[in-house]
């Protein structure tokens, strides 16, 4: 009975994951063009291809990541506690998924300053 749980924890985890990979993905390189446009001094072609790249990225390191987490070594024994598992495995995720939402800013807001100049050495 425990291999058809993990199996629903399977078939629930791996389409929310990617959905909510596309999702950031598609929000934070949408808005990013912007930041691309000004990094590049307003050369569309390199800023466009740099964001298409940083998108791909993007998405073969939050993909990645979520199909190194399917496995799991919990007990699937109800559906109780496959609810419980499924919501720490995407809770986790979500949390990573963040992480990198925010690094990506990061870099950007950084890669926008380091264009400008105003980037200090400490």
């Amino acid at each position: 009975m425990e291999t058809n749980y993990v199996l629903i924890l399977y078939s629930i985890y791996l389409p929310v994951t990617v959905a909510l990979t596309y999702y950031v993905a598609k929000t934070l390189f949408k808005n990013a063009k912007v930041f691309m446009l000004e990094i590049f001094h307003g050369k569309e072609d390199i800023a466009y291809a740099t964001n298409h790249l940083f998108q791909v990225g993007f998405y073969l390191l939050n993909l990645g990541f979520s199909l190194l987490m399917l496995k799991t070594s919990y007990d699937v024994y109800s559906s109780t506690r496959l609810f419980e598992i499924t919501s720490l495995k995407i809770g986790g995720f979500s949390i990573y998924l963040g992480v990198m939402l925010f690094l990506n800013v990061y870099l950007f807001f950084r890669g926008k300053r380091k264009s400008k100049g105003t980037d200090t050495v400490q």
